[in-house]
């Protein structure tokens, strides 16, 4: 098993290290915390009380080894591919696809394709995530680019922290909005009392803006387009919620469950300079069939 490295970003901030590790990495909790205990784990060069918690840009290594413990596996999964050269691979990710792996989540993910289809992914984000520079939920579908080496991965993650990487997503939301457009302007943080979802606090949150624009209005129901200008865990799901208009169907922060296959959220649009020819690219993808499907049956009962 490799050595683990991992860098925390804005969106891990003020956690307990054994509740990050365990959140990032196939290891459990408890496991997690017999490697602190035993000064496993180092936090910046040194080993940290167990009750510290997580600060930007900390820099967290460790080495595990356990039978029981299952490695990443190339896997033969068909890819949606946009884009490829010998820098960067552009992916139209699938409904229902885990990005990396962890906990319950060893096969079947973007990462285990991706480690078939190329020869080298970028190592910046640790053993188990090679090659992710951003992610999006399992359940929404959309674009998504991955570095095949590390210059490239910190060259686009840096666009991703000063906002010229750029991101559009089409949403289909419970309600009737009736202004055409807005921002939302709301921080968001962990939800202390549900810590695996997020919401808007004041209380160790980040700055979080999405703006939006109304596409079409249904009956009971509205296509949006949402801009993230922050990139924010959940941001769209939870602004959503916050303004009483959530993503239909989403099983987490939604009203009406209509299936068990999450919410109606597709990243349409990807926009970032190439770190090799310094070009703006810009990419888009054609909703799913699924929200296509939606649209048909509501527009019987179209209001405008």
């Amino acid at each position: 098993m490799p050595d683990i490295r991992l860098v925390v970003d804005d969106e891990n901030l003020d956690l307990r290290l054994d509740s990050y590790l365990a959140a990032n990495t196939p290891l459990s909790r408890s496991q997690i915390q017999k490697l602190i205990e035993n000064g496993q784990v180092l936090l910046n060069g040194s080993i940290p009380n167990k009750k510290i918690k997580t600060e930007l840009n900390d820099i967290i290594e460790f080495s595990y080894e356990e039978k029981t413990l299952t490695d990443i596996l190339p896997e033969n999964i068909p890819l949606d591919i946009v884009y490829e050269d010998e820098y960067l691979i552009v992916v139209n990710k699938p409904k229902d696809m885990v990005v990396h792996p962890a906990v319950g989540n060893y096969n079947g993910t973007l990462v285990n394709a991706l480690l078939y289809h190329c020869k080298e992914l970028s190592d910046v984000n640790g053993y188990y995530r090679p090659g992710i520079v951003h992610r999006i939920d399992k359940d929404t579908s959309g674009l998504i680019v991955c570095a095949k080496d590390n210059f490239s991965h910190s060259f686009l993650s840096e666009q991703l922290k000063d906002k010229t990487c750029f991101r559009k997503y089409f949403a289909i939301v419970s309600g009737v909005i009736e202004n055409n457009g807005g921002e939302i302007n709301a921080p968001i943080g962990r939800n202390e009392k549900d810590r695996q979802t997020m919401c808007v606090t004041s209380k160790n949150s980040k700055e979080a803006i999405t703006e939006f624009s109304v596409l079409e209005r249904f009956d009971d129901s509205t296509l949006i387009e949402c801009e993230l200008k922050t990139g924010r865990t959940h941001q769209i799901r939870v602004h959503m919620k916050f303004i009483n208009h959530p993503v239909v169907n989403d099983l987490k922060y939604g009203r009406k469950k209509i299936d068990e296959t999450g919410q109606y959220l597709h990243a349409y649009y990807l926009s970032f300079i190439h770190p090799k020819t310094n070009e703006r690219m810009e990419f888009e993808t054609d909703m799913p069939q699924y929200m296509k499907d939606y649209i048909s049956l509501k527009r019987g009962k179209n209001i405008g």
